[in-house]
């Protein structure tokens, strides 16, 4: 069943466009990546998607319900969930307190908010943390910590920008293990990448961003080998 599907979402900024007629979709359950150069639109597609910067035109669809028009705390209602390229902790809250933050949209009872964060707390290897300031967290830490935050939102697709930037070897293998539990719990994820390695082992299918425009869009494999890609990420001879 498709969950998301973005049909021909167009988004300027002035003279600048940002994305040009781009179309793709997510099924429920997906992990799909969004590649692309430097540039090449994906964060202000994941912007249009969560209602940060609605579409100049094109719509998208989300669970069968149009929400090119909606505010960020509609898509998180409709149950759109994101995390940012830079980890956006409460620096001065502990792990427990941020992941909490996210269960109140849904529930107001501070009792099912502390039980959802211990246990998403645990889900993304972090129970430890718990009663630590984020602030005293590395970055890994913080990108899993908000993870958890937007999975606390109890979504069905998650929004994933950027979460294995500047992580080492070892960093990037845990959070692919956390975005196969992710998708094992059947929550599809839709991932802005740039490494490479973390992505194309686990994905369903990639999406190709180039200068705003989708440039190919198939397997793993199919994409990788994609001349068009091989000339975006390296030039031309």
């Amino acid at each position: 069943m498709t969950l998301l599907r973005v049909e021909s979402v167009t988004k300027k900024f002035g003279g600048v466009t940002a994305n040009q007629d781009v179309s793709f979709e997510v099924k429920a359950g997906q992990i799909v990546g969004l590649i692309g150069p430097n540039g090449a639109g994906k964060t202000t597609m994941f912007n249009a998607i969560a209602g940060y910067a609605p579409p100049t035109s094109g719509d998208i669809w989300f669970d069968g319900k149009k929400v090119s028009a909606f505010t960020p705390e509609q898509c998180a209602r409709a149950g759109i969930g994101r995390t940012f390229q830079v980890a956006r902790t409460f620096t001065s809250m502990t792990a427990l307190e941020n992941v909490m933050v996210g269960a109140f949209l849904n529930n107001r009872s501070v009792g099912h908010a502390r039980r959802t964060a211990n246990e998403l707390l645990q889900f993304v290897n972090l129970g430890r943390f718990a009663d630590k300031p984020a602030g005293s967290m590395t970055i890994s830490e913080q990108r899993r910590l908000a993870v958890a935050r937007a999975l606390a939102l109890h979504p069905k697709l998650l929004l994933m920008d950027e979460v294995m930037a500047g992580l080492n070897p070892t960093e990037v293998k845990d959070m692919v293990d956390v975005v196969l539990k992710i998708r094992d719990k059947g929550i599809a994820c839709l991932i802005v990448e740039h490494v490479l390695e973390g992505i194309m082992p686990i994905a369903d299918a990639i999406v190709v961003l180039d200068y705003g425009k989708k440039i190919a869009e198939g397997r793993p494999e199919e994409v990788s080998n994609n001349p068009q890609v091989i000339a975006a990420y390296l030039g031309e001879e």
